[in-house]
């Protein structure tokens, strides 16, 4: 398994845990405050996870003070701990809820139920009385407001004197209003108009224990989203046996140190990256690549970190430890998508920034016209339609709807062995209409055999294979190995070569023996006005079945045609299908002879065909793919597929491939499967649809219930909105934005042709 590295390395970067946040009001001011900051070149802050990124040369110290002068507190994350859910879905907020229903609750019998209870009322009028009634819920809300709601005043009040108002401003001055009516129509009901003295004390008890109990909802779902981090995490070993000249003994995972040569027994997790040494096993590499079948492992084999020893046991030589594991990096990459804003979510930043004091304008507005023109008693009706409209049109839905679900969406994709490099490339893969692959690598196993080789009159077979060894010996090239291969099963030994050089695309060629050797395509031939007209029939049989031809010229004169035969993997036929259910066309473009390609396009029903290519003109490929057909997504897995990666829309490497192609990929797809591609579309599709889902219902809900809180039901139906109820559905609006992001926790194999017709499914429950 090769290293996965991040894009953003060589960029300075500063994690800060932030706390205090609650709607994505919050988390807008808190990304301007850290803007501000000199230095500073970009921020992101992540309302889910309570982490704040910041790219720039600013001092942590400096950004700490930033934060807390926006009213929020902020602390550096240690070392490399995985994000984990805001700290506020603890303990202190279950208490806090607990107590504030248990104060809520009298409050409402005394209230409600003696609107509604016959015998209460007649207990309430007759026995308690209605004076003792009401000193008694002023006495239960002040307990109420003073102590669990406390945290609300604490936040919401120095919110407004900062210009900055958020959620808790809402919750503060709606319950803050019905508690001083309330309290005033029970001590000093002569400042009252007459008519207006009523209380609703139910209504700020219940707002505080409503919101609490949405926010604790919120953190146990927001606990949920995040369990793919943490369960990741949870991978990582504790314990190693490590061998020492005294014998085995166990150590910390966290001292193991490269170097060192760790046991690793049945049913064990491998304690860190490192190489096989002594023994046999199969290991499960599910964790990584998200394929259940097994791996065999023998000596020189890579194992990785996290992943189960099945049966058989071996010793392995650490390579990486810590921060450099495939696990750890893993970890950072699926943080640092988690922690990506997309496109869509920069329009919902600019409305939920001024959403807040829209909102109370409009309460202002709906008290006034209340006050003005509405029934009497003016005011009660004034002040309970105002509230309502404080309570319900909190924007906490809003600023949940596209985090949460890129939370759950990436979490998922890790554990299908799915990376997103990039948080935007989640949303830029639904666009794809045109998958363009690479051949070899991708399509086939990338591990090409020597079929058939013809020599030209003059040469011997087993001399001009051996001084082709000698240079293919050079080249890291799949083709290259398998020339290698082939000479060494004859028992041919390679000698030295020396001046090797290495054309990209093209070919190879090196000094053996005092012999000029190259080795490579017919247009390298050409391009060397090397004569290879003698293998022109033979290079069109053995193109025509598939097999790619390789000449060799020895001191100018074309010596051999090689054959290389390249099996393609046996799920590519299934995923090529796949993605033509998916609405996508399927183009390959490869550096192989035209008759080659054309041979494999044929049997895989291939849609475009780019063959010949070096790297430069595949990034012109997907140029010219894109401007016929749309957005591009590029699959490659090699050194000369970089440029591609890099030029497509969406680039995606196939994790087998070479760190370079990883490097230039915004996609990691961890197994060396096309299905990988299917699935990450798929997913893509899946997360964007529930991205939708969700702005619909806050948009439409937040639009539909902020008049209707507002009384404009009143004039033709006499409803009006409780304030209770408005909190009631506030809360149950992000639980439901929540909700619905975890249903992409279950996507998977199951969904791969789901709705297949169509362009753009959502996830299948």
């Amino acid at each position: 398994m090769d290293t996965i590295h991040s894009k953003t390395d060589a960029v300075s970067t500063i994690e800060l845990t932030v706390t205090g946040m609650s709607c994505a009001a919050c988390a807008g001011r808190v990304e301007r405050a850290l803007r501000t900051v000199p230095g500073v070149a970009d921020a992101a802050v992540n309302l889910i996870t309570g982490r704040a990124t910041v790219r720039g040369a600013a001092h942590p110290g400096t950004l700490i003070a930033a934060v807390g002068k926006a009213g929020y507190q902020a602390s550096p994350v240690a070392g490399d701990a995985p994000a984990a859910p805001p700290g506020e879905g603890d303990r202190a907020l279950a208490r806090d809820l607990l107590v504030a229903a248990a104060l809520a609750l009298p409050v409402f019998a005394l209230e409600m139920g003696s609107h509604l209870v016959p015998a209460l009322r007649d207990w309430v009028a007759q026995g308690l009385g209605l004076r003792s009634s009401w000193l008694l819920q002023w006495a239960l809300a002040t307990a109420a407001l003073l102590g669990p709601g406390r945290r609300f005043y604490a936040k919401g009040l120095p919110a407004i004197a900062r210009g900055a108002p958020d959620m808790n401003t809402l919750v503060a001055i709606g319950t803050a209003s019905a508690y001083a009516y309330s309290t005033v129509a029970t001590f000093a009901p002569d400042w009252l108009p007459q008519g207006t003295a009523h209380v609703y004390y139910e209504a700020a008890v219940l707002i505080v224990a409503l919101v609490l109990a949405g926010r604790y909802l919120e953190a146990r779902a927001k606990g949920r989203a995040s369990q793919a981090i943490r369960r990741l995490a949870g991978m990582q070993v504790r314990v190693a046996r490590v061998v020492r000249s005294t014998g085995t003994v166990e150590v910390p995972a966290a001292a193991l140190a490269v170097g060192d040569r760790v046991e690793v027994r049945p049913g064990e997790r491998v304690p860190a990256d490192g190489e096989v040494v002594e023994g046999a096993s199969y290991v499960d590499e599910s964790m990584i690549t998200g394929e259940p079948v097994p791996v065999a492992k023998a000596a020189g084999s890579r194992v990785v970190g996290g992943t189960v020893n099945q049966q058989g046991a071996f010793t392995m030589r650490v390579t990486a430890v810590g921060a450099q594991t495939v696990l750890a990096q893993i970890i950072r990459l699926v943080e640092q998508a988690q922690g990506a804003k997309l496109p869509i979510q920069a329009v919902v930043d600019r409305i939920t920034l001024w959403f807040v004091p829209a909102v109370m304008a409009a309460a202002l507005a709906a008290f006034a016209g209340w006050l003005a023109f509405g029934p009497s008693p003016a005011l009660p009706f004034a002040l309970v339609n105002a509230v309502a409209v404080l309570i319900i049109a909190c924007p906490c839905a809003m600023g949940l709807a596209t985090p949460a679900s890129i939370m759950v969406a990436t979490g998922r994709g890790a554990e299908m062995g799915i990376l997103f490099r990039k948080g935007d490339a989640l949303q830029r893969l639904q666009d794809a209409r045109v998958v363009a692959l690479d051949k070899t690598g991708t399509l086939t196993e990338g591990r090409p055999a020597v079929t058939d080789m013809q020599v030209a009159p003059g040469f011997a077979r087993d001399a001009v294979l051996r001084l082709i060894a000698a240079v293919e010996a050079r080249s890291e090239h799949p083709v290259a190995r398998a020339i290698v291969q082939a000479a060494g099963e004859l028992g041919l030994e390679p000698p030295p070569c020396s001046g090797f050089e290495s054309i990209a695309g093209m070919g190879v060629r090196a000094v053996v023996e005092g012999k000029q050797v190259d080795v490579g395509s017919d247009r390298h031939m050409r391009q060397l006005q090397i004569d290879v007209d003698a293998f022109a029939q033979a290079a069109q049989g053995l193109a025509g079945q598939g097999k790619s031809p390789i000449y060799a010229a020895i001191d100018g004169r074309a010596a051999a045609i090689v054959a290389v035969a390249d099996p393609i993997k046996s799920d590519t036929p299934g995923a090529i299908a796949a993605l033509h259910a998916l609405g996508v066309k399927v183009a390959m473009i490869t550096g192989d002879d035209a008759r080659t390609a054309d041979a494999v396009a044929a049997r895989l029903a291939i849609d475009d065909v780019t063959a010949g290519a070096l790297p430069q003109d595949k990034a012109a490929a997907i140029e010219r793919l894109a401007a016929a057909h749309g957005p591009v997504a590029f699959v490659g897995d090699g050194i000369n597929d970089a440029p591609a990666l890099a030029c497509a829309d969406v680039g995606l490497a196939i994790g087998t491939g070479t760190d370079v192609a990883m490097e230039a990929a915004d996609v990691v797809l961890m197994s060396g499967s096309l299905q990988g591609v299917v699935d990450a579309i798929a997913l893509s599709r899946a997360a964007m649809g529930n991205i939708r889902q969700n702005l619909f219902w806050a948009f439409a809900y937040n639009t539909a219930l902020i008049p209707v809180a507002a009384g404009a039901l009143y004039p033709a139906f006499g409803l009006l909105l409780s304030p209770a109820f408005a909190a009631a559905a506030m809360a149950l609006s992000s639980v439901f934005v929540l909700a619905n992001a975890m249903r992409l926790r279950r996507f998977g194999a199951a969904h791969r042709l789901a709705g297949a017709a169509v362009s753009r499914p959502g996830p299948a429950a």
